[in-house]
């Protein structure tokens, strides 16, 4: 699907915001309406309507939340630059850049932002994606740097690294306190399929017992 230009006849690039909490999506909102070069055209709370509002408001610009509810925002990143190659998009999350940044890059967005440094940072992030150029901290930029030129990776890497995007996203969810039949529900998966993801989780992270995992994965997710 090729997406229309926007004739930006007033120099105003038109933003879509996907996240479900609306006091995020709101205070994203006065933040650029504030700028005269920026305007939010909508703000959604799922996957399924930011892909409906890409085709109504036609946005030069789409900032996604990585932990939507029924679909992680990996996952749409990856749908959107499928239908939209062109499409810019800067991802957004509570959860370390260290974790995320690069499976956002990898996916097809632009650029990574933090939600704590959203207030200070998010609207020079929004212009360099929008100028076409990678946006992440200035730390991250030199981790990626030294894998580059290294070919290695930083010692001390999370063990979470190792996970796939999808066995990432249950294991998130597991730690969140939700159980196989939640997460086969909220992800549209069968409960075997669930259970298959746990089994792989235990054994990348080197964990023996159903308990064992739930553990760590609440210490994860509220470290």
């Amino acid at each position: 699907m090729i997406r229309k230009k926007h004739n930006k006849t007033d120099g105003v690039a038109r933003i879509l915001i996907v996240d479900d909490h609306p006091i995020v999506r709101q205070g994203l909102e006065n933040l650029i309406n504030h700028e005269k070069n920026l305007k939010v055209c909508g703000q959604v709370d799922s996957a399924y309507q930011a892909m409906e509002a890409i085709k109504t408001q036609n946005p030069d610009m789409i900032i996604v939340d990585i932990s939507l509810k029924e679909k992680n925002g990996l996952e749409l990143i990856k749908d959107i630059k499928v239908s939209y190659p062109n499409l810019p998009i800067l991802a957004l999350s509570m959860h370390d850049e260290a974790l995320f940044a690069e499976r956002s890059l990898r996916a097809g967005a632009k650029g990574y932002i933090m939600k704590q440094q959203a207030t200070d940072n998010v609207i020079k992030a929004i212009h360099k994606v929008l100028n076409n150029q990678l946006y992440v901290s200035d730390k991250m930029a030199a981790k990626m740097m030294n894998k580059l030129v290294t070919g290695k990776t930083q010692v001390g890497v999370s063990a979470t690294d190792c996970l796939s995007d999808r066995e990432l996203e249950v294991f998130l969810l597991i730690g969140k306190g939700h159980g196989t039949r939640q997460i086969s529900d909220q992800l549209h998966l069968s409960v075997k399929t669930i259970e298959s993801y746990r089994a792989h989780l235990k054994e990348k992270l080197k964990l023996d017992s159903a308990s064992e995992l739930l553990q760590y994965a609440i210490q994860w997710v509220n470290s």
